[in-house]
């Protein structure tokens, strides 16, 4: 069995720039999330969120150990496994001559990675056969930029976040009369659908619902049935 840590990180950012947060979540041996944590950034865009979820992984894992990074963002995975070496060969310019965007993450992230076994590994986002690890740190990470609240096993949580339902069941063909039943219900006042969440997670509203709890479809979300016309949480900065 390899000795190498598998984790994943992941940003988020609603507007881009917008209310921004990242992520990342380590497995255990068995490949389970283990420990998680997020954070909020403020007002920030999405490459932001990924590089710092990238850089906030590294600090947290011990150096000494060999370490898997899964990714979804092409951006973050090619600035430090293809251009950084450019970047810095010429004094931290691209190859058109401009200053690097957000230098001071890939050069804390330069600095981490000195001396260190890890290797990177791309996984598509938002796929019904993803990486699961990968999910849990993009619901994580735009939960903090919803929420602009701190999160994580570290702090206490230790239910890691669900992935959105939709997002881990197969997308089904639209129909002329899904619509047509969505606003049936609305116009009648009837109570929408629930299920049981099977892991903690956050509501459009911004407040999160626990495990085990009643939640309804809201829009393209998840959250407490009562929120249906609820307004997310406004990013403090």
């Amino acid at each position: 069995m390899s000795d190498r840590i598998i984790a994943a990180c992941d940003g988020a950012a609603k507007g881009n720039p917008g209310p921004a947060g990242w992520a990342w979540v380590v497995a255990d041996a068995d490949g389970s999330p283990r420990r998680w944590e997020s954070g909020p950034l403020g007002r920030a865009t999405n490459n932001v969120g990924e590089l710092t979820a990238l850089l906030r992984l590294l600090e947290a894992v011990d150096p000494e150990s060999p370490l898997e990074v899964r990714m979804d963002s092409q951006y973050a995975m090619k600035a430090v496994t293809q251009w950084l070496p450019n970047w810095k060969r010429n004094g931290w310019r691209t190859a058109a001559g401009k200053p690097v965007a957000n230098q001071e993450l890939v050069q804390g992230i330069d600095a981490l990675l000195a001396g260190r076994d890890v290797e990177f590994r791309y996984v598509p986002a938002h796929r019904v056969d993803g990486d699961p690890l990968n999910a849990i740190a993009d619901q994580a990470a735009s939960d903090a930029a919803v929420t602009q609240r701190a999160a994580g096993t570290a702090l206490g949580d230790t239910d890691v976040p669900e992935p959105a339902p939709e997002r881990s069941a197969p997308a089904r063909p639209k129909t002329a009369a899904a619509p047509r039943k969505r606003a049936a219900r609305a116009a009648t006042g009837a109570a929408p659908r629930t299920i049981k969440a099977k892991y903690r997670g956050t509501c459009p509203c911004g407040r999160t619902y626990a495990a085990g709890e009643e939640i309804a479809k809201l829009g393209t979300r998840w959250g407490h049935p009562g929120c249906g016309t609820a307004t997310p949480a406004t990013a403090s900065t």
